[in-house]
């Protein structure tokens, strides 16, 4: 793929900086797992970091915004979010199923202490990277090779 330009919101780094050593390793993976994912992602030129509703959140031309965060009230997990009113989640559960453990229309929520399916993260998160140009496709593109 092409050369990927990577804009990180001062903020965004500050965020992150917050977070509690055990939470801040977890979200730094999801991190690195994003720009990873963009980086092979055909399409995706820019990515840039910034924050949205005071969360880490991810930004591409022609992507659906989504965010990383963990809450205070939920100590033992961290999520990420997605737009509600797309069709991610909905798609996510159709490919994935039992894979993932959701949270409404919004959310993945992860535990502390489990493995992340690495490859089928990745899939969602491609196809949050591209939702605008794959949002017509039944499962939005993600591959079910796992």
């Amino acid at each position: 793929m092409g050369k990927l330009i990577l804009k990180t919101n001062p903020k965004f780094s500050a965020k992150f900086g917050n977070y509690p050593d055990e939470v801040r390793e977890k979200l730094q993976f999801l991190r690195e797992l994003i720009v990873e994912t963009a980086k092979e992602t055909e399409g995706v030129t820019e990515l840039e970091e910034t924050l949205k509703w005071g969360e880490p959140a991810f930004v591409t031309e022609n992507g659906s915004t989504f965010r990383i965060d963990w809450k205070e009230k939920s100590r033992d997990q961290y999520a990420m979010y997605f737009q509600c009113t797309s069709r991610l989640i909905d798609s996510f559960r159709m490919v994935f199923d039992q894979k993932f453990r959701y949270e409404g229309n919004r959310a993945i929520v992860f535990h502390l202490d489990q493995e992340i399916p690495v490859n089928e993260l990745k899939e969602c998160i491609k196809a949050s990277l591209t939702y605008h140009n794959v949002k017509h496709l039944e499962t939005l593109g993600i591959q079910q090779n796992f």
